[in-house]
């Protein structure tokens, strides 16, 4: 069913206590909770679909996710101590996602590589992987890693999303959690915030396992272990070796993740207002203190103001919320570092209805091609595949198959900067660059082309149009090895705070969810945070 909103030429101006912009899972976590506070709250969303880079969409009957299609922890009963964040706002709010739950990817090695193999999200099994891949050397020098990283894990762990907030109030929030472990923290604390490869390189020589390392570090944060953050790939390894790192895929696609959130906002009295684009954040007095909106089209002298009494939140890119900002609001400081933020690259995607007659039945839904292990970033090197209708066939008409395939922030958006997207060039454009993909696809469905019958190609240039997105790009490419750190939720703006995938902790789901939660409760009073752990929380985890 169609999302419902207010009529285009409608003014939606009115007050408010905050204002979201933009409805990506970090925007919606952070609404649902504050909502859940008590606090008035309007999300203001650029697309007609709410769900951001997770937005769902259908084309002639075939239902595509967009964007993400791994899921950690998402599928369980309330209370049942996951320690993922957008688990843990979906319990908070009193909403649970059905899934399907399974293990395995399968790794596709460059051609002459060796055969595909199966990544299962167990420890044990990861073990005899490395083992079959890379020989007994590359199995002791891992298990070297693992017991380094035993500290860490147990760091990273310590405090669930749920207890932090970027204020002084994280002193009690966090208290519960404290005992004999706390000093153990703050000796590998400066690890933490450190790049993975500190570690990697200490532990590891092995040419294999070192790109293998480098693979899933950057499937989940867009770069190698050189760059990514220690406590990151902690909150990996703990849950691997915690036997909890069993995959989710929600029944419906990533859509009923939205939807659940959104039912999260209404029914503690929020509004979501789609085709509500943004012009500018409103300063007034020094302080954020609203949203001005784009007037339509059909009615341009029509334009609507949202008034925040409490407060903005800005779910957009740290590039986008300084374009919404009125000239000198910003501290010139600020403003120049938050512009200089380096990007990664952008994406490619093939959305794909194919007839589904005699297709494998043991077909996995997710495949990762890798073309070389020496180049894991370089351009469309790493390409992933999901056939969700293998968990889902309602995703499809009878007898068909969704398919989606994308390689993330290894497309280059200079390739595409200026074109023209009507034009014959753009068109061409769009046909090179999605060959990669293809070959791909006939990895696991040798006549993928044969079979296809409705064919999508999405560019730098669609992932920027319709995400409202710096460069389309995959996030903010900030180092842990350099001296640019990740943003918490405050902002020099008073009124004005931030989450998505442009704070800490960071790029993926699960991040961006921490990112809400952490700047919803950072705007509660902590009294209302320690209620509301008092219901999330399990009794065990906070003795």
């Amino acid at each position: 069913m169609e999302p419902q909103f207010s009529q285009i030429n409608e003014n939606r101006s009115h007050e408010t206590d905050f204002v979201v912009i933009g409805s990506g899972i970090g925007g919606l976590c952070c609404a649902a909770l504050l909502a859940k506070y008590g606090y008035k709250v309007t999300v203001c969303e650029s697309h007609y679909l709410a769900g951001g880079a997770a937005h769902s969409f259908e084309v002639a009957g075939y239902k595509f996710d967009a964007g993400p299609s791994f899921f950690l922890g998402i599928g369980g009963p309330p209370g049942d101590g996951s320690p993922n964040p957008l688990k843990q706002v979906l319990d908070a709010v009193g909403e649970r996602v059905e899934s399907k739950q399974y293990d395995r990817w399968i790794v596709y090695p460059p051609p002459g590589g060796g055969s595909c193999f199966p990544n299962i999200a167990n420890a044990a099994a990861y073990e005899r992987t490395i083992l079959q891949q890379g020989g007994p050397e590359a199995l002791r020098q891992w298990r070297e890693l693992d017991r380094a990283m035993g500290p860490l894990q147990t760091a990273a762990g310590l405090f669930p999303a749920a207890a932090l907030r970027g204020d002084l109030g994280v002193a009690l929030t966090a208290a519960r959690f404290l005992g004999p472990e706390l000093l153990g923290t703050a000796i590998v604390a400066p690890m933490l915030t450190g790049p993975f490869s500190a570690l990697v390189d200490k532990h590891v020589s092995h040419p294999w396992l070192r790109s293998f390392i480098d693979l899933e570090c950057f499937v989940l944060s867009g770069m190698t272990a050189r760059d990514t953050l220690c406590a990151e790939m902690a909150f990996m390894f703990s849950e691997r070796n915690a036997g909890r790192s069993a995959i989710d895929y929600p029944m419906g696609g990533s859509k009923a993740i939205i939807d659940a959130l959104v039912r999260g906002v209404e029914k503690y009295g929020g509004r979501l207002l789609l085709r509500s684009h943004v012009d500018e954040i409103l300063i007034e007095g020094g302080r954020a203190a609203g949203v001005r909106l784009r007037p339509p089209a059909a009615a341009p002298s029509n334009g609507s103001v949202i008034r925040a009494r409490c407060g903005v939140v800005s779910n957009a890119s740290v590039w986008d919320t300084q374009r919404l900002l009125p000239a000198g609001a910003a501290p010139a400081a600020w403003e120049r570092s938050s512009t200089a933020t380096p990007a990664l690259d952008s994406f490619m995607h093939l959305h794909l209805g194919i007839d589904a007659t005699g297709l494998d039945p043991t077909l996995e839904c997710h495949h990762l091609v890798v073309n070389n292990w020496q180049r894991i970033t370089e351009p469309q090197n790493v390409i992933i595949a999901s056939v969700p209708t293998v968990f889902d066939p309602s995703l499809a008409p009878a007898g068909k198959a969704t398919v989606h395939c994308y390689c993330a922030a290894n497309e280059p958006y200079d390739l595409w900067a200026g074109l023209d997207r009507r034009s014959a060039r753009y068109k061409a454009l769009k046909e090179e660059r999605a060959q990669p993909l293809w070959e791909a696809l006939e990895r696991f469905i040798p006549d993928i082309r044969s079979r296809t019958e409705l064919t999508l190609v999405g560019s730098p240039l669609t992932h920027e149009r319709f995400l409202r997105r710096h460069r389309g790009s995959y996030g903010p490419g900030i180092s842990a090895s350099g001296g640019q750190s990740w943003p918490g939720p405050k902002t020099p703006i008073p009124g004005l705070s931030v989450c998505g995938d442009s704070c800490m902790p960071g790029i993926g789901v699960p991040a961006a969810a921490a990112s809400g939660m952490i700047a919803a409760n950072s705007l509660a009073p902590v009294w209302s945070h320690l209620n509301m752990m008092d219901e999330l929380l399990p009794a065990s985890t906070s003795a």
